[in-house]
């Protein structure tokens, strides 16, 4: 019978001295032991840190309120731009600072037709915060990456851009640049 076990580490059996069926003496025997009992200590501890990181997680919510937006995104005279796949981000103007924090922008993702379905702030879908907003248009580029709409409206600071939730589902115009 082998004292070897297979949750053992071969390497460590050599460091402490196990070789084949016999211990090579006490002092060996008692490190065995002494792992022994640390193991599910150890796996103990793991798995609580573990669950601890989990429940933690769980209480960085939002401490805003959202509302569900969709809408579409042209240009003034109402065709689509061309080229679907740009990302619109919402920076809100009003929300008020709630218990020391600022809500983060959302995002809207644009199909080819200038649609969005849904705007995410912290879980996907879960909307905007009420309210107004300042809109920025993301990698609106064709494929030689030649801007598809005025420079200002890609620069958070600049963006003339501003929507009100009261106005869902949103129609965002901008101009041809």
């Amino acid at each position: 019978m082998s004292l070897r076990m297979a949750w053992y580490p071969a390497s460590l059996n050599s460091l402490i001295g196990l070789s084949g069926t016999h211990l090579s003496n006490s002092f060996n025997m008692a490190i065995l032991r002494m792992n022994m009992m640390r193991t599910p200590l150890s796996r103990m501890l793991k798995t609580s840190l573990l669950l601890a990181l989990l429940g933690g997680c769980q209480g960085s919510v939002s401490p805003y309120d959202y509302i569900p937006v969709s809408g579409q995104v042209t240009y003034e005279d109402g065709t689509p731009i061309p080229s679907g796949g740009f990302v619109l981000k919402f920076y809100a103007l009003d929300a008020p600072k709630v218990e020391n924090m600022r809500p983060r922008p959302a995002q809207a993702d644009i199909d080819s037709n200038g649609n969005f379905e849904c705007a995410t702030s912290y879980k996907y879908g879960d909307g905007l915060i009420p309210g107004k907003h300042r809109v920025v248009i993301f990698y609106a580029t064709d494929k030689n990456g030649k801007l598809l709409v005025p420079k200002e409206y890609i620069q958070a600071g600049d963006s003339p851009l501003i929507i009100d939730t009261a106005d869902a589902p949103l129609e965002i115009k901008v101009p041809k640049p």
